[in-house]
């Protein structure tokens, strides 16, 4: 039977002290790159069920900064990797060489990739029914042998206790190693904090990455990924939803962490 978060204490059973971070606007945001993580993670992944990873870019750094609850959650995961360009950027020049961009998307697919020599399993929490049977469908053509334990498009909602112990008994009854949530930040980010310590697998969330493997959307060509441009795509595909939020947080972190070095 699953136990509500209040009579949970998560005790982590690696030392996070180990992860080099660069703060950043008050977020630890790890310093490493693509091929540290992946071998981080191949070397404890038994270790850290319970835990959870923000993807974390300009935006929620911006809106951490803005609300220090939520800067609370995205310090008091296992990790916050930078997945906003910039953020490498600014932490290259505050002396951290060896930290690149580390995207949601592409770890996700380093990991799809290995999951079958590796013996993964994956959990996918989030997005609508018809995205789910797409991604499935992508996943099992694009990655054969992947082990996708389960899926569940959760109502556009908040789950009642009810609701909130049956998924986790869902999740847990899956018995994945990694539990992609795809609620879209900061909604995500919330989620994984309410959750830590619950599931048996590692959360990470990862936005649109859902929609990438889905073939719902398509990511920037590898050039404007490397230039730090990736959001200029973002933004021509949904000029109407974004605009305001690149206007607002874009100018915030170019004053806060570039200028005032924050």
């Amino acid at each position: 039977m699953s136990t509500s978060k209040e009579n949970i204490k998560y005790v982590r059973k690696v030392d996070k002290s180990q992860i080099p971070t660069c703060n950043i606007m008050g977020v630890n945001i790890a310093a490493i790159n693509m091929e540290w993580l992946l071998e981080y993670l191949d070397k404890n992944i038994d270790l850290l069920h319970g835990d959870y990873i923000c993807v974390t870019n300009v935006h929620t750094t911006v809106t951490a900064y803005e609300n220090p609850e939520y800067c609370k959650i995205q310090n008091g995961g296992l990790m916050a990797i930078p997945d906003g360009g910039p953020l490498s950027t600014v932490a290259r020049k505050r002396g951290y060489t060896n930290i690149e961009r580390t995207t949601g998307p592409s770890l996700m697919g380093e990991i799809f990739q290995v999951s079958s020599q590796r013996g993964y399993s994956h959990f996918f929490y989030g997005s609508k029914e018809e995205t789910l049977t797409l991604l499935e469908k992508k996943l099992r053509e694009n990655y054969p042998g992947i082990k996708i334990a389960g899926m569940y498009s959760p109502p556009f909602r908040p789950l009642t206790e009810e609701e909130n112990v049956a998924v986790v008994d869902m999740i847990n009854a899956a018995k994945a190693d990694f539990i992609w949530i795809g609620l879209g930040a900061p909604k995500q980010e919330i989620w994984m904090s309410e959750h830590q310590g619950e599931l048996n697998g590692l959360m990470i969330g990862v936005g649109a990455g859902f929609d990438y493997y889905a073939g719902n959307i398509q990511r920037a060509p590898e050039w404007m990924q490397q230039r730090n441009l990736e959001w200029v795509y973002r933004l021509l595909q949904d000029p109407k939803r974004l605009f305001q939020r690149y206007w607002h947080t874009n100018t915030r972190f170019i004053w806060n962490a570039f200028i005032r070095g924050k």
